[in-house]
């Protein structure tokens, strides 16, 4: 056998190894589409805050030009509308699926159902902080937000109220259907805290609102360790309040006046 040519040693005065090339296939991408940018969104809203939220913020993670995100969303509020419609679909199971037609069981008890359907909606809204600030400020009725709103209303409807009693029950409940109270003075859900600024006037003195320091003193007494009001026992309670006042107009047959 004769040796290998001086061409076919490497400069090391080996014969060279021949290998067979490997062939990569390319890296498999998740197929983009409303869901995936949606969900990618709302994950993103989860870690930064829903400020972070931005077209070429949300296209790095999805691996894309920000101008591919516009084949699934038209615009920025059309991207929050879906990430509200998304978490809407969590409130219940099945909540997407029967929103045109919900199946309600006439007679049954509707405080229940309705008390049940809020809480859910409650506890999808606690762990999404940005969720009330943006559902505060859609302006669209999406299928989705009439769906969850036309299951409470036929709540209410099989239930023995009247069409009339349950629309200014929607009205009364207000907010807390999606998930939050109206509170007055809350703290923002995210960014940096307000600067102190100088006021023209004195702080108030707290001898001058005994009835607030007595509410205050009380609730610390009961609540040591709460550094403020708790929240979900203040949700709770006015929802059933709320419930037991609607069950007495109910059952008294109350109407509103006539114009």
């Amino acid at each position: 056998m004769p040796p290998p040519s001086p061409r076919a040693r490497t400069a090391s005065g080996r014969a060279p190894v021949h290998r067979t090339p490997v062939h990569r296939s390319p890296v498999q991408r998740i197929p983009l589409s409303r869901m995936a940018v949606l969900d990618a969104a709302i994950a993103l809203a989860d870690a930064e805050g829903i400020d972070a939220v931005s077209m070429r913020r949300l296209a790095e993670p999805l691996g894309v030009v920000p101008m591919a995100l516009y084949k699934h969303v038209a615009d920025k509020d059309d991207l929050l509308d879906g990430m509200v419609d998304r978490l809407i679909g969590q409130f219940s199971p099945g909540a997407e699926a029967d929103a045109a037609a919900p199946a309600i069981e006439p007679g049954r008890d509707w405080a229940a159902a309705v008390r049940s359907s809020v809480l859910s909606a409650r506890a999808v809204i606690q762990q999404h902080p940005w969720a009330r600030r943006v559902i505060e400020t859609r302006s669209r009725r999406t299928p989705a937000v009439l769906g969850h709103m036309e299951r409470l209303t036929q709540h209410f409807l099989a239930g023995g109220l009247s069409p009339d009693l349950t629309h200014h029950v929607m009205h009364l409940l207000g907010n807390r259907i999606w998930g939050f109270s109206p509170e007055l003075f809350n703290a923002p859900d995210s960014g940096p805290a307000a600067p102190e600024r100088s006021r023209p006037t004195p702080d108030p003195d707290p001898a001058d609102y005994p009835g607030i320091i007595a509410i205050a003193t009380d609730a610390r007494a009961r609540r040591p360790e709460a550094l403020g009001c708790d929240e979900e026992f203040e949700f709770r309670f006015a929802l059933d309040v709320l419930l037991d006042g609607i069950e007495r107009l109910r059952a008294t047959g109350w109407s509103s006046p006539t114009l």
